[in-house]
């Protein structure tokens, strides 16, 4: 019988396979549409140290192969998380990753510090995909020097493991991800969103209201599976694939490229139930092929 459990920074996960953040609420949304204690992370909606309403609609838009969104990581704030939605998590098995982000480094620093010592969170994911209001709207990870001190920033804020969210929409990312593990991070998630555009030709105008949006979805995927690739030939810290992945062949995919675990985001929204039946369609590939656990595949792509 193969395992696939897997231990990353100290934390043991029962599957390899994680929902996104953003894809999936806070997890007990889907607690009547899939068996939530055979999910092995949620990574919860993207939390500030304020409430925040997002953008104005329409703000997303399905693609012949993904969608497109410009949510504005609406959310009701990382304080109503720890009081009213974090004592819900406790009774499940699920491992919890608070996705956090901020738009300046005090922020940044607010919301991990709230964070800190709190029972019932395994680690925080941190997302860089934000505007730096204070220079200008340019994204925290698009600039190595400037992802690497927001890793600095949470990791002396908080006492938990640092995932940091890279960003896909740059000249090198293995830059990026070299910079946030020199920082401390204690893995990568990898890939965000590409950002993505689409017009109504009737009308002339953009079809989100924000204008451009994140892409992501099946589109996505040879990108992600080739960042992750690249990223895990060059760190030594773990990473974890994101990226259009629909069946448990694209899981398979991302862990021979390299990735620890994965991320389920787009595909939630069709079937709820698609991380469970990934994790099983891993478990049967490797019984299938005479593996015994998630190692003896992992990063094992023949170039």
């Amino acid at each position: 019988m193969a395992d696939i459990d897997v231990e990353l920074f100290g934390v043991r996960f029962e599957t390899p396979v994680w929902t996104a953040s953003g894809t999936f609420g806070f997890g007990i949304e889907y607690e009547k549409y899939t068996d939530l204690n055979r999910i092995g992370a949620v990574c919860v909606k993207g939390l500030s140290i304020k409430p925040k309403e997002g953008n104005p609609p329409p703000r997303i838009w399905e693609t012949p192969c993904g969608m497109l969104n410009s949510i504005g990581l609406q959310n009701p704030g990382v304080h109503y998380f720890i009081k009213k939605v974090l004592p819900k998590l406790k009774k499940y098995s699920f491992k919890v990753i608070a996705n956090i982000y901020g738009t300046t480094y005090d922020e940044y620093r607010s919301v991990a510090e709230a964070l800190n010592g709190i029972d019932g969170v395994h680690a925080v994911e941190v997302n860089i995909s934000c505007p730096n209001v204070k220079k200008g709207g340019l994204a925290f990870g698009t600039d190595p020097k400037e992802a690497a001190k927001i890793t600095k920033i949470v990791k002396e804020a908080i006492d938990k493991p640092v995932i940091m969210k890279l960003s896909p929409n740059v000249t090198n990312i293995v830059e990026i991800a070299k910079a946030v593990e020199e920082a401390g991070a204690d893995a990568i998630s990898a890939i965000n969103t590409l950002l993505g555009m689409a017009i109504d030709i009737k009308t002339k105008k953009p079809k989100l209201k924000n204008v451009v949006g994140g892409l992501s979805g099946p589109a996505i995927k040879p990108v992600a599976v080739r960042m992750v690739y690249q990223i895990a030939g060059a760190v030594s810290i773990p990473v974890i694939g994101i990226g259009g992945i629909t069946t448990w062949q694209d899981a398979v995919e991302f862990i021979i490229a390299g990735a620890s675990a994965v991320q389920i985001g787009t595909a939630n929204f069709l079937n709820p139930n698609t991380a469970v039946e990934i994790a099983n369609g891993i478990k049967r590939y490797l019984e299938d092929n005479g593996y015994s656990c998630i190692e003896e595949i992992k990063g094992k792509v023949k170039v």
